[in-house]
């Protein structure tokens, strides 16, 4: 689903005089002699007005920024956690609590009110040291393999057209390949995840495979909360490409801060924030500028000693000096064996 995101230059496009007057109000109180004006001009950036790193949103791109914060249809914690880590207005968190009462969708696959809590594990001192795994379907003659990272709460959905042991274990082999290997590994007592080749998987690669008790789905509780999220959620995005529902969802789901860690899924296990489209609202959001357009670049003079790439067979390369400069980047080399080429 596309996304109509707000950039910079449509902030700039809005006139100053409601943005002045919600900093006047909030940040200087009556008799305070502060030069409000010049205050703010120190916060402005490409003509946008920063709270910390977040952006000030004026009141006419509001509507526009909640509707890029409810991609993915996260709830209103989740919406919240977002929110704050990239932009800002008086009443934000109201604003975001109303949207998400009027969304049907999210309405119509609410939790029921929480039962009693189980005995939760104990938090891992570092990222996919254990991992908790479920699966969740069919959802629309899907299957779909849920693991969770009990550090960081990075999520994977993996979609499953079988979930034979033999299935799970190349979807779980895919996952290391990318994540490494966990210590742990928390599951229920499925036969695809009890069975003899599940269990010499495991043990040939050096993870404990932790078992929830039988009739007790709860202690697997983050797998099972994930299911619920993931299925919630989907179901809240409506009819669509199966995949991009799912890509949309994690990206979310990878940048929102957890309530609990109050840090995202990405900057726990990857130690850094992923860019996604909300990025875009910040004005130094530059994609033109690369690695290589702020590497300087290396300049000859005449006489320099260098040698050339030859393009003619061997040696691979000629040594040479700097004969003269022929545009801004190249040069004509004088060869020390063939003066003439």
């Amino acid at each position: 689903m596309a996304i109509d995101l707000v950039a910079p230059r449509d902030i700039e496009e809005v006139p100053w005089t409601d943005l002045l007057q919600i900093l006047e109000e909030h940040y200087a109180p009556t008799g305070t002699p502060v030069p409000i004006l010049k205050q703010v001009r120190s916060w402005v950036l490409r003509g946008c007005i920063l709270w910390g790193d977040r952006v000030l949103i004026p009141s006419a791109l509001q509507k526009k920024t909640l509707e890029t914060l409810h991609n993915g249809h996260p709830g209103i914690v989740r919406m919240k956690g977002l929110a704050r880590s990239y932009v800002w207005w008086p009443s934000l968190d109201k604003d975001i609590e109303e949207w998400v009462a009027r969304c049907d969708p999210c309405q119509e696959v609410r939790p029921a009110p929480a039962q009693t809590p189980v005995s939760e594990w104990e938090m891992p001192s570092s990222p996919w040291a254990r991992i908790h795994i479920d699966f969740a379907g069919p959802m629309q003659g899907h299957y779909l393999l849920i693991v969770v990272d009990a550090f960081s709460k990075w999520l994977e959905v993996i979609p499953m057209a079988s979930t034979t042991s033999e299935a799970t274990i190349r979807a779980l082999r895919r996952l290391f390949a990318t994540h490494g290997l966990p210590d742990v590994l928390v599951s229920d007592n499925g036969p695809q995840l009890t069975s003899k080749a599940m269990e010499e998987f495991l043990a040939g690669q050096g993870i404990r495979h932790a078992l929830t008790a039988f009739y007790r789905p709860a202690g697997n509780g983050q797998a099972e909360r994930m299911v619920r999220l993931t299925k919630e959620t989907l179901t809240k995005m409506g009819p669509g490409d199966w995949q991009e529902r799912i890509d949309n969802f994690l990206l979310t789901q990878h940048i929102t801060p957890h309530a609990t860690t109050k840090k995202s899924p990405a900057e726990l296990l990857m130690g850094r924030r992923l860019r996604s489209p909300l990025d875009r609202l910040h004005p130094q959001y530059n994609p033109e500028v690369t690695a290589t357009a702020s590497r300087p670049l290396r300049a000859f003079t005449i006489g320099d000693p260098v040698f050339a790439l030859n393009f003619n067979g061997s040696p691979k390369w000629l040594k040479g000096r700097i004969e003269s400069t022929t545009g801004p980047k190249s040069y004509r080399v004088e060869l020390d064996d063939d003066p003439e080429r």
